[in-house]
């Protein structure tokens, strides 16, 4: 059920658990904030969009849910990014849970890649996930019982074209996830990447969703309609959660039937 009848779980273990999410004040990191919220966790997020992110705080304090901590950081200037995690778990007073959300599937041509746009869309789509993950491991390895969540993405898997450097990053990512899930297990810290379809966030609606593109999106999936940030928010929690305390290194799809 999609509707506002609706009846969705509550996680027990997520009340009280720190989260750091990037790129979380809007879209589907806008969603991630505001779930986490409602389940009673303490949540730290980074962006650049100052407005959006306080209007965001303003209506999870007003509904009555942990009030999330916001911090402006541009995640391809890496001395930045690297002091908001460390003032990011120094707020939250420790670390239990990262979200790897942050990214952007800005359109591009081969034709239009230069070496320099190569390493600008691998910034902000990839190389941040790295770098905020080992910035966040000793407070994930203290806490005993860390999660990361990587966000990625279909579009390597159908393959989408007009995008080429972001279906690289997002490629990419399913392999870091896998990686990083041996490094750090030892620590009992869980590692898992969410790979989301068309998920119809107020960007897309307006850059992207066309009637041509919708038409598209539906032939492709099972289900025959479109997919909301919470049915990815949603995924998230389990993921985070205890009653995910088996998975690890692994890809979860989240894309209505699409592959």
């Amino acid at each position: 059920m999609t509707g506002a009848d609706a009846q969705f779980a509550n996680y027990p273990s997520l009340r009280g658990r720190r989260v750091l999410i990037t790129g979380g004040a809007s879209g589907i990191g806008e969603t991630l904030v505001t779930h986490f919220a409602v389940q009673g966790s303490q949540v730290a997020f980074l962006d650049i969009q100052d407005h959006a992110a306080a209007s965001l705080i303003g209506q999870i304090a007003a509904a009555g849910h942990p009030q999330p901590i916001y911090l402006h950081c541009d995640l391809t200037d890496i001395a930045a990014l690297r002091t908001a995690v460390t003032q990011a778990i120094a707020s939250l007073n420790g670390l239990d849970v990262l979200v790897n959300n942050a990214g952007n599937d800005r359109r591009h041509s081969v034709e239009e890649v230069t070496p320099e746009l190569w390493d600008q869309l691998m910034a902000v789509n990839l190389r941040h996930q790295f770098f905020v993950t080992q910035a966040a491991i000793p407070a994930l390895q203290q806490s005993g019982s860390g999660s990361i969540l990587n966000m990625s993405s279909i579009a390597w898997i159908i393959p989408s074209v007009g995008l080429p450097v972001y279906v690289a990053a997002k490629a990419a990512i399913v392999g870091l996830t896998r990686t990083l899930a041996r490094e750090v297990g030892k620590d009992n810290i869980r590692v898992n990447a969410i790979l989301p379809g068309a998920i119809l966030t107020e960007k897309q609606r307006q850059l992207v969703m066309t009637p041509q593109y919708s038409a598209e999106v539906l032939a492709g999936q099972s289900l025959k309609r479109h997919l909301a940030p919470a049915e990815i928010a949603r995924l998230a929690l389990f993921l985070a959660s205890d009653d995910a305390s088996a998975i690890t290194g692994q890809s979860h799809i989240a894309d209505g039937g699409w592959v």
